[in-house]
């Protein structure tokens, strides 16, 4: 079986249509987007409308959220006094062109979804956040301590911890012990479809697959794929300059960051 996992779309329709043709081509098992639809890009109504008309289960995401509550602050770690300021023009823009029903849409979103696989291809339980299973836009990012990560994983019962958020996607297999055995738990960052920030402006997705091979007594036992697609970065970008959003969003779009 393989399962396709995409995030952090934040408006981008244009990184978001060429990740579906994509996943057209693969035809994976199954399919699910882990929130942040909308946001930083001016397409909120279109990807909205998208995600709808194929039926993919869908997280919200802390910008999804608040869209949904007509709230005024998204939620985001933004650091600086001028990251502050941008990111206020941003959510003003996207509650001022998002439509009633896709307003709704978002505010009823769940917050997490589970997967639980029981002896075939293995014994196991995958959770799915936007930010982190304690907290919506809690970040976790891959220097987080490992003992740190196991405890959000143990006490939210995941043997699979699948999330977006942070846009720079990441695979960490974490051992602990388990009755005599040292066994591993997962956590994968799927990176971003619409925003990454890893220096590499491709949009991100994840493929799992579960097979025979598929064992959490190995730390290499779940094989993970990172798929970076290809899109028209300047259509979205331009797009961005042609609208009321920051141009500093355009040149992020451009440069990855």
């Amino acid at each position: 079986m393989t399962i396709a996992f995409f995030s952090d779309v934040h408006g981008n329709l244009p990184a978001l249509q060429a990740v579906l043709a994509d996943l057209d081509q693969r035809r994976p098992d199954l399919v699910f987007c882990l929130g942040d639809l909308v946001g930083y890009a001016p397409w909120p109504n279109e990807v909205v409308a998208e995600i709808r008309r194929r039926g993919i289960p869908t997280l919200a995401g802390n910008y999804d959220q608040d869209i949904g509550l007509a709230s005024s602050d998204c939620g985001c770690a933004y650091k600086t006094d001028a990251e502050k300021a941008l990111g206020a023009q941003s959510i003003a823009y996207t509650n001022a062109v998002v439509g009633p029903d896709e307003r709704r849409y978002l505010r009823l979103l769940p917050k997490h979804m589970r997967l639980d696989f029981q002896d075939e291809p293995a014994t196991l339980s995958l959770l799915m956040v936007h930010g982190s299973p304690r907290k919506i836009n809690e970040y976790l990012f891959e220097d987080r301590p490992e003992q740190s990560m196991l405890r959000v994983l143990a006490e939210a019962g995941a043997d699979v911890l699948l999330f977006g958020h942070t846009h720079k996607p990441y695979h960490r297999a974490l051992p602990y012990p388990h009755e005599g055995e040292t066994r591993y738990r997962h956590a994968l960052n799927i990176g971003s479809v619409g925003k990454p920030k890893d220096g590499d402006p491709r949009a991100a997705y994840l493929l799992l697959h579960l097979d025979q091979q598929t064992t959490l007594t190995d730390p290499t036992g779940l094989r993970s794929e990172f798929v970076r697609v290809a899109y028209d970065v300047e259509r979205a970008a331009t797009a961005v300059e042609a609208s009321p959003l920051p141009n500093e969003y355009a040149d992020m779009l451009r440069r990855a960051y």
